[in-house]
């Protein structure tokens, strides 16, 4: 378990510490955009809009009917889903700003642009989902490459492998 637990965290360190930087600029602005603006406009978050009166973890309640309308399976679970896709965002946006378990965050956060490109944004055309496809792309960048030098994944690495900072 704990070689797995290496695997998922170790990340994948660029040649130049600046291209770590960048990467890591682009991770957190991203992350933070969906955990504070995204995300908790539809999920209770301690920094939730006041107006949303919702509770911890508590989705908003037009999202579950949002969802339904998408058919299939989520028409079938469409409170569980719409819970994954805010939890994702908000709390998958948080993680993936601080680079803690970046890959998991990285791959619910493309599970999510998916889902909102195809099934709710595709027929605004591209202005309408390019929000979408941005987090999506930085997704998959973060899916293979994981925190890099400067998130909290890279600690931990570092720590399982007992090694001194």
């Amino acid at each position: 378990m704990k070689n797995f637990l290496k695997l998922l965290i170790q990340p994948v360190l660029q040649k130049l510490w600046i291209a770590d930087l960048f990467f890591g600029m682009i991770r957190f602005l991203c992350g933070i955009l969906l955990a504070f603006d995204f995300g908790a406009s539809k999920f209770g978050m301690p920094w939730s809009p006041a107006e949303k009166n919702l509770g911890f973890f508590e989705v908003v309640d037009w999202f579950p009917q949002d969802v339904a309308e998408y058919g299939g399976i989520f028409a079938t679970f469409p409170v569980f889903f719409a819970w994954m896709g805010a939890f994702s965002e908000a709390v998958g946006g948080l993680f993936l700003a601080l680079g803690l378990k970046t890959r998991i965050a990285a791959f619910l956060i493309l599970c999510t642009m998916l889902v909102a490109i195809f099934l709710q944004k595709w027929g605004q055309g591209t202005w309408g989902m390019l929000p979408a496809m941005g987090f999506l792309w930085v997704s998959v960048y973060n899916l293979f490459l994981g925190s890099g030098r400067f998130g909290l994944d890279n600690i931990l690495f570092k720590l399982l492998n007992g090694e001194k900072k």
